[in-house]
């Protein structure tokens, strides 16, 4: 009899510690699945070296990997990219002006050459500072997935050739005349282009 008693406390003791295993086994599934990821799967090498999980500002102690500094990084890439935007467009506007100057001074306009020069540092600090802005600015939480070419994916092209266009163009300023020419009408096109497909 008292084995019967004894099996039947061993059974209850077994029941309520696999019950507690149970729910403790549900709490860490439900705890991972409320779990936010703070950072987007995929970054840029920009983002990455700042605001990545090993990132300059995670191993400073600048901004802990944390919500609410997550929250507050979120705020900082939009002003950031706000002033991106913003810049872009006075940018752009350069390039024409320096497109008009640079056109003048090929015809024979030799008096426009110091004009030419300053407004190319214009146009550079405009642009360099633009790109800046986006390519340093915190990542987004997450990076939308969409298939096909969109808006946002021709940008991000077309940044790439015109970053690169707009390197070439200072590298040649003083070289190759030509060359410089081919870079700066490139960059000045892909730009253009870039700021139109992000607008419409």
């Amino acid at each position: 009899m008292k084995s019967n008693y004894i099996i039947l406390f061993v059974f209850l003791i077994c029941s309520f510690s696999f019950s507690q295993e149970k729910d403790d086994l549900f709490n860490m599934i439900e705890q991972k699945d409320d779990q936010i990821e703070l950072l987007p799967e995929k970054m840029i090498f920009t983002q990455s070296i700042l605001w990545g999980e090993k990132g300059l500002f995670r191993k400073t102690g600048i901004s802990p990997l944390n919500l609410e500094n997550r929250e507050k990084e979120l705020k900082i890439r939009k002003t950031m990219l706000t002033a991106h935007q913003a810049i872009g467009y006075l940018t752009l506007a350069s390039m024409v002006a320096q497109g008009i100057i640079g056109g003048k001074l090929y015809n024979g306009q030799d008096d426009l050459y110091n004009t030419h020069k300053t407004m190319g540092k214009i146009v550079n600090i405009g642009y360099f500072t633009g790109a800046g802005l986006s390519l340093f600015s915190p990542p987004p939480l997450i990076n939308k997935k969409v298939k096909g070419l969109n808006s946002i994916k021709a940008h991000k092209m077309l940044a790439t050739l015109h970053f690169s266009a707009m390197v070439a163009t200072n590298y040649y300023k003083d070289k190759n005349k030509s060359n410089h020419k081919a870079a700066a009408y490139t960059a000045f096109a892909s730009y253009a282009t870039a700021v139109l497909v992000i607008k419409f």
